[in-house]
């Protein structure tokens, strides 16, 4: 694998798959787009994430990203950037110029009033009311290349390219572990497994869903918060989400103590006391119920449910138990893995009390590290 030159310090790996027609410039540039596009995590969902880089004669005259929903998009901001210079650029783009008019005018348009000359873009555009704009650019006698750097493209954007193709949200489970596959050292007090950059990488994370789910043990075990306090502040922040089959959780936990800021939804059997689903209703939560099954709310239908009520993207911090029965129900898109450099031994809590084997199905997307811990993300292989 060959390894690209540098944009601002951004580089990559050549995919030796790219679309014929690019360069490897092409790509470079892409790469610094797609870095823009990462800056507008946790403000413009339901919106993607898009980035936008103008180059003419070799020189980048203009960069821009969506960073607000309802605000300009990336195209036309990196367009207001280079002016006059836009005229007979290549504009590179994360996804493809939108054709309609939503909030904003069409990007296709704007694109074809600057004068661009070639336009570069890394993923189609999926919904139908949106699309047309790579076929509108063309009958404007404008060249145009699809799918450079798509595969990296489609995974900074699979929450929105979920949400486009399928009716449940997207879920993705993160876990923080030791490295003997471990989560806390006893089930009866919470552990602290990883490093403070770590930690605050978990809180840019959940600013980017639309809510942040435990199950019951945790939540009565930890008495969590799960509120996005990071350096990312949500443009909503995101609903607190509790599986809990009996409605156990206490009236006075934190979660609805603050329920006035933050919504808490609580989701449990149907056949659940109605007295404890009374109290929490009358602390503000709101109840989601769904069919039981051998080990609690079926997930499947709870998934739908949350779904129905407006959760288009799921972040479950677990535990083990959930994280296992949502694996185990194939409802999991996304794995975020920060693993420690520490061991809790044999009679420490286990984070897969089932079986789970990462390399049947899914396709690695990344590693990072985070102080002393190491970030691995996994998507679904198909």
């Amino acid at each position: 694998m060959e390894t690209s030159p540098t944009v601002d310090g951004v580089s990559a790996p050549l995919a030796r798959d790219q679309a014929a027609t690019a360069t490897e410039i092409d790509r470079v540039y892409m790469r610094r787009a797609l870095a823009l596009a990462e800056k507008g995590w946790g403000r413009v969902h339901p919106n993607p994430l898009v980035g936008a880089v103008v180059v003419n004669g070799g020189e980048v005259v203009g960069e821009g990203y969506h960073a607000e929903y309802g605000g300009p998009h990336a195209e036309v901001v990196a367009l207001a950037a280079a002016g006059e210079r836009a005229r007979g650029a290549t504009l590179y783009v994360t996804l493809e110029p939108c054709a309609h008019h939503g909030k904003t005018p069409p990007c296709a348009d704007s694109v074809i009033a600057a004068g661009v000359a070639r336009v570069v873009y890394a993923v189609a555009d999926p919904n139908e009311v949106a699309s047309g704009g790579a076929e509108r650019l063309r009958r404007a006698g404008i060249e145009v290349v699809a799918g450079v750097e798509e595969a990296a493209a489609r995974a900074q954007n699979a929450i929105f390219l979920h949400n486009v193709m399928q009716p449940r949200p997207f879920v993705a489970l993160k876990l923080a572990l030791t490295l003997d596959a471990k989560l806390a050292e006893s089930p009866d007090r919470p552990s602290i497994v990883t490093g403070p950059e770590a930690r605050a990488e978990t809180h840019r994370l959940r600013a980017g869903f639309d809510a942040i789910m435990v199950g019951i043990g945790t939540a009565l075990a930890d008495d969590p918060l799960l509120t996005a306090r990071g350096t990312v502040v949500p443009r909503k922040p995101p609903a607190r989400v509790v599986v809990d089959t009996d409605a156990r959780l206490s009236p006075t936990s934190r979660l609805l103590a603050t329920v006035d800021t933050v919504p808490v939804v609580i989701v449990c059997a149907g056949d659940a006391p109605s007295e404890r689903r009374a109290a929490l209703e009358a602390r503000g939560a709101r109840i989601v119920t769904a069919p039981r099954g051998p080990g609690g709310v079926e997930l499947t239908a709870a998934i739908e449910e949350l779904r129905r009520a407006g959760i288009r993207s799921i972040f479950c911090e677990g535990g083990g138990r959930l994280g296992a029965a949502l694996l185990g129900a194939d409802l999991v898109q996304r794995l975020y893995l920060f693993y420690a450099p520490r061991f809790f031994g044999s009679d420490a809590v286990s984070a897969f009390p089932g079986r789970f084997d990462p390399g049947q199905g899914w396709r690695r997307q990344y590693l990072e590290t985070f102080g002393p811990d190491i970030l691995v993300v996994l998507d679904r292989d198909r």
